[in-house]
């Protein structure tokens, strides 16, 4: 419908796409001691997801959130009372601005949660014990024009994930610096 009205849209796929029922930002898998899965979150992680992107100025939101805007003809949840997503600027997602209206917190996430387990010990007492910061929001793709090609937009949503990098040093070395932060901080009292 967009496209007749003359506003460019094109279809987007997420791969690993995360669904973030409660909002956090995270996909919480929550075990008990045993390791045993405890079904206490309905955050979910799908194999991939569909939406819409058009190119909007955006007005309301200030110029630098012009340009490409999410629009997802198949909500999961309601906002703001029905059920509707969008328009979420790609911009203010890959910025991570989740505090803007129009579902950008819960686009954020489906490109960009973390994946978290904890051990639950007790109704009040849980603990993080993972993390994967990587698994979510992979190949993030459209069509390309003029072709039956995938073009990668990942960019345009997320920036690239940092790669760790590991490093050794000896004993003495780590106690020299914790000397010379003693030094420091000594110093600055």
């Amino acid at each position: 419908v967009l496209r007749c009205l003359g506003i460019p849209t094109r279809v987007i796929t997420n791969f690993n796409s995360a669904h973030d029922k409660n909002l956090n930002l995270s996909i919480d898998k929550y075990i008990d001691v045993s390791g045993n899965n405890l079904h206490l979150s309905e955050d979910s992680v799908w194999n991939f997801h569909v939406w819409n992107e058009s190119w909007f100025i955006r007005r309301d939101l200030g110029s630098f959130y012009d340009g490409w805007q999410v629009l997802d003809a198949t909500p999961q949840e309601k906002s703001k009372g029905i059920y509707q997503c969008g328009p979420a600027s790609t911009r203010a997602i890959k910025e991570g601005d989740v505090n803007l209206d129009y579902d950008s917190p819960f686009v954020f996430a489906a490109v960009n949660a973390d994946c978290v387990t904890w051990i639950r010990y007790s109704k009040k007492r849980k603990e993080r014990i993972y993390s994967d910061t990587r698994k979510i929001g992979k190949f993030i793709s459209t069509k390309a024009v003029g072709s039956n090609s995938r073009v990668d937009v990942t960019a345009n949503y997320k920036y690239p994930e940092v790669k760790e990098i590991s490093f050794k040093i000896s004993y003495s070395q780590y106690k020299n610096s914790l000397m010379d932060d003693r030094k420091i901080l000594v110093t600055a009292v």
